[in-house]
């Protein structure tokens, strides 16, 4: 397993990590992604470890807290093997105060996660969304503060706009608080958004991509073909999991050039369009998730091997769009303002 820098931090982390999502299967929406339970985690973390993929991600409304529980359960006697990752920010209960990122509610919420995680501190602690009803500055002082007390490691956001991950940044420079070198982002074939700007800013400020549904919400496993129904099991069929709407001939379009690949290359689609991820820019772990051991064992054939260059301009040419302003007007001046890829 490849390690890489977690942005501009001297921590290291696998190119792949493991999305504890699938813990626990409480609700309709979590339900959707598995069920997996502490016998079924250890077993997976067992293989993860094997394939030196130590990094697990998690968030406290995954199941209510019951996949943070689980993760937790699953990696007794081995904390010090693991790398974890949480999040939080989204409403967690009732009170008023139960959702984002101020200094009551961060305070309460990793405390509590790190009673479910069974441990004293976490390795990486990302905002899962930006919270515009508390300054940026009670955030990131009270992110502080849970640094120095060695509750938390590194930092990170995830969902953030440019300008908000920008702003956070500027306000860290200035009063000397912690920076978030981590941007856990949506980023795969389908879908390049996190290319026009967040790519760029990941760049200039040594924030690394941690990246999220790199299969498009299940659109990229192969399964999805012209004239064919969706398979059974797609999250697709729940409107609530399905992601940003996609127009079919562009997935199809995009499955083509994969196809093509898989068989030049003897990898499954999955695969390939994995190892595309881990080409690009700024990205520092691909987060993959598994119901199973297959499922699993077949995500982490993403590595030990690479994409000629070839085959990644097949890929780029394949899953190309119409940029969204300014960023195609910037391309017109690239002599001075050069695209990231």
């Amino acid at each position: 397993m490849e390690y890489r820098r977690l942005g501009a931090s001297g921590f290291t982390v696998p190119a792949l990590s493991f999305g504890a999502g699938t813990f626990g299967g409480k609700g309709p929406l979590f339900g959707a992604w598995g069920n997996t339970d502490v016998a079924e985690a250890r077993r997976l973390i067992d293989i993860c470890l094997e394939a030196g993929l130590t990094m697990f991600d998690t968030a406290d409304v995954y199941s209510n807290g019951e996949s943070e529980r689980i993760l937790g359960e699953a990696i007794k006697g081995r904390r010090q093997e693991v790398i974890i990752s949480t999040k939080a920010t989204f409403r967690f209960g009732d009170n008023p105060n139960d959702v984002g990122s101020s200094r009551y509610h961060l305070l309460r919420t990793v405390e509590a996660q790190l009673k479910r995680l069974g441990t004293d501190y976490i390795d990486l602690f990302q905002l899962h969304g930006f919270d515009a009803k508390t300054p940026v500055e009670e955030t990131l002082s009270t992110l502080d503060d849970l640094v120095r007390a060695g509750k938390i490691r590194y930092l990170g956001v995830s969902n953030f706009s440019g300008w908000h991950l920008m702003k956070s940044l500027a306000v860290a420079d200035r009063y000397g608080y912690p920076r978030y070198v981590a941007n856990q982002t949506y980023y795969s074939l389908i879908g390049r958004d996190y290319e026009w700007e967040l790519m760029p800013l990941g760049l200039d400020q040594g924030v690394g991509a941690v990246v999220w549904s790199p299969l498009g919400w299940g659109r990229l496993t192969g399964k999805i073909r012209r004239g064919q129904p969706l398979p059974s099991t797609s999250r697709l069929h729940e409107t609530a999991d399905s992601g940003p709407p996609v127009d079919d001939e562009y997935v199809y379009r995009v499955v083509d050039a994969l196809d093509e690949i898989a068989k030049e290359t003897g990898k499954s689609i999955p695969q390939v369009a994995l190892n595309w991820l881990l080409q690009r820019p700024t990205v520092s772990t691909v987060v993959i998730g598994a119901r199973n051991e297959e499922q699993l064992r077949q995500n982490l054939g993403a590595v030990g091997w690479s994409l000629t260059k070839e085959q990644v301009a097949k890929l780029d040419a394949a899953s190309a769009v119409t940029l969204a302003y300014p960023y195609w007007h910037q391309r017109f001046f690239s002599e001075r303002n050069p695209p990231p890829v």
